[in-house]
């Protein structure tokens, strides 16, 4: 006999790859009526406790730019806690280009890790996410830009990513240099003929361990039928290293189940007036939306790499910081940003950079996240009347955010595609309360940050 309602308590814990995916999810599930909390640490009872109607618990996380001995150290703990919570799904949130590899972003050691918390006979994978432009056919994944679509090992951005370069769009092979657990198919056809259970079932009774089987997804039709065969095949709980696609799937099985009620709708994110942004994305997608910005009305602003490696980054941050105060003052905008786009001269010799100052790439990007965050820090302390920021960039937006002091985010309002307008709880009343928003750098229309101060139009009504 089908269910007739979801169960009572927590349906999924998640661990976000880096801050801007955890808060991809984060909107996902609350656009479609669960609702959601992203902590920033791994949180006690006394942190519950302040969210009574929460159904899913998010931890966002900085593993896309880690090596496997630091998610040894870090991320086991963390997935350990969360499964810990009692959800029937425990989920490794990944990027939608599946940034990774085997010495960086493992998904592979990040799977090894989370498989063995779940009794599961299988560990499912879903990363299409049509509402994203992600779309996965027989095992390939595939990003629109600009409106053209593209194999992701032929992709503009992550096929010459600076740190994690996508060589292989066949997301099983791609698996198969992080990790040896075997690795099986449900292609979108076998979805179509409603024939999922049946392929999960054989490619299970084949494996010596639980398989990662990865789940196409290439319409509406095949996004339910994935969440369909997750949901019912879930068992006493799996282990699922997912994009928000899963959310996607899951919200889509469950209200053509009547398990979940069509939703309301998210208040959109209306003017905030003047905003402080920061960038450490080296996408074309935020390069043209930092170009756009300065043609409306932004004041920009680029930090010195060189300088910031260097002896000379106090001095620096206190350049962007009083730009962005006396901007703010006179009612103006600022975006501090560290390059427009792969192209530029800042990421085209940021090896080089790196090496003159003595740094290794990890450690020069690290330095490049943690600039952007003391200038964030210092601009809110002498400008407390801020109460919206916008922040572009995985790492950069985890070092924002941790060093914030914030302890956790809602969505406050719709804003672009994976990048709701966040509300943060924070302990410091300095804090609570802020607006802020985490873009990944492949994410947002051209008018992005002009939509980030000036809010978005409310959908025509019907």
């Amino acid at each position: 006999m089908a269910a007739t309602a979801l169960p009572d308590g927590l349906l999924l814990a998640y661990y976000g790859d880096d801050f801007t995916g955890s808060t991809d999810v984060l909107e996902a599930f609350t656009r479609a009526g669960v609702a959601t909390v992203l902590f920033l640490q791994p949180p006690d009872a006394a942190a519950l406790a302040r969210f009574p109607d929460v159904r899913c618990v998010g931890l966002a996380g900085t593993s896309r730019g880690r090596d496997p001995a630091w998610m040894d150290l870090h991320l086991q703990p963390a997935l350990q806690s969360l499964a810990a919570l009692g959800a029937p799904l425990l989920q490794y949130k990944v990027c939608s280009t599946f940034d990774s590899s085997p010495a960086i972003g493992s998904i592979g050691r990040a799977i090894d890790l989370g498989v063995p918390l779940m009794p599961g006979s299988w560990s499912p994978m879903v990363v299409g996410a049509p509402r994203l432009g992600r779309y996965q056919a027989f095992g390939n994944l595939f990003a629109v830009v600009d409106g053209r679509g593209h194999r992701l090992d032929r992709h503009p951005t992550m096929s010459r990513h600076p740190v994690t370069p996508m060589a292989e769009a066949d997301l099983a092979r791609h698996l198969g240099a992080q990790t040896e657990r075997p690795r099986a198919l449900v292609d979108f056809t076998q979805l179509k003929a409603c024939r999922g259970a049946e392929v999960l079932a054989s490619h299970c009774a084949v494996a010596q361990a639980a398989p990662i089987v990865l789940v196409d997804v290439l319409d509406e039709d095949t996004l339910r039928e994935a969440g369909r065969l997750v949901w019912e095949q879930r068992g006493a709980g799996v282990f699922s290293a997912s994009s928000s696609g899963l959310q996607y799937a899951l919200a889509a099985y469950w209200r053509a189940a009547g398990l979940l009620p069509e939703p309301a709708a998210l208040p959109v994110a209306t003017s905030a007036g003047a905003i402080a942004a920061v960038s450490g994305s080296c996408s074309p997608v935020t390069a043209r939306q930092i170009a756009r910005a300065a043609e409306q009305g932004f004041d920009t602003l680029r930090l010195d790499l060189a300088q910031l490696f260097g002896a000379g980054e106090d001095a620096e941050i206190e350049r962007a910081v009083s730009a962005a105060s006396a901007a703010l003052a006179q009612g103006r905008s600022l975006l501090v940003y560290t390059a427009q786009g792969p192209d530029d001269p800042a990421v085209r010799d940021f090896d080089a950079t790196a090496r003159r100052a003595g740094l290794t790439r990890e450690q020069a990007a690290r330095r490049t996240g943690e600039a952007l965050a003391r200038v964030m820090r210092r601009l809110l302390e002498r400008t407390p009347a801020l109460r919206r920021i916008a922040v572009a960039g995985g790492d950069s937006s985890g070092e924002v955010a941790a060093a914030l002091g914030i302890q956790a985010l809602t969505v406050a309002a719709s804003l672009a595609p994976g990048a709701p307008l966040c509300r943060a709880w924070s302990a410091d009343a300095r804090r609570d309360g802020l607006q802020i928003v985490l873009k990944g750098g492949q994410l947002g229309g051209p008018d992005f940050f002009a939509a980030a101060r000036d809010g978005v139009a409310p959908p025509p009504p019907g």
